[in-house]
């Protein structure tokens, strides 16, 4: 297997913001019809911490964005009370089924860590079976935004 992309957490200044802003928006914006692109790139500028919750994370081949991964306090608004969350994890097709969405989930998996979180949430329509590869486990299955999802959570300490 080649070299897996560099990560770096993504800053509220980088040159790449719009970028992943564009990826996300068009990967989830059906499920927030009421969010247009320019507050999208807002609310991901927002949570482009330095440490701990919120967080976002790229992974980079030579310098070019091929993935990205967040760390954020609240992903679902009719579960507020679960928190806080693995979220948007996104990588490019080209780049897909080479274990970066993997290293993603473990960089933000870590940072909780670093940050005494004992207990991660995700949510996901199809890819329970990568998260549950990663020691995930079903947390609830529910209709959010018109959509089948599965919550899942990961302990993060033993």
């Amino acid at each position: 297997m080649a070299d897996l992309p560099e990560l770096r957490r993504l800053l509220a200044d980088s040159p790449h913001l719009s970028r992943v802003a564009r990826w996300q928006h068009e990967q989830w914006g059906r499920l927030y019809p009421e969010t247009s692109f320019r507050a999208w790139q807002e609310e991901l500028r927002g949570i482009c911490g330095t440490r701990g919750v919120p967080s976002v994370f790229l992974a980079l081949e030579e310098g070019r964005p091929v993935g990205t991964a967040s760390l954020v306090e609240d992903d679902m608004e009719v579960r507020r009370e679960l928190t806080p969350w693995l979220a948007s994890v996104f990588v490019l097709p080209e780049w897909r089924g080479k274990g970066v969405a993997s290293h993603l989930v473990r960089r933000v998996e870590h940072e909780a860590r670093q940050a005494g979180i004992e207990r991660l949430y995700l949510f996901t329509p199809d890819r329970q079976a990568l998260y549950r590869r990663l020691g995930w486990e079903t947390h609830e299955a529910l209709v959010y935004r018109g959509e089948e999802v599965t919550i899942m959570t990961r302990r993060l300490v033993t």
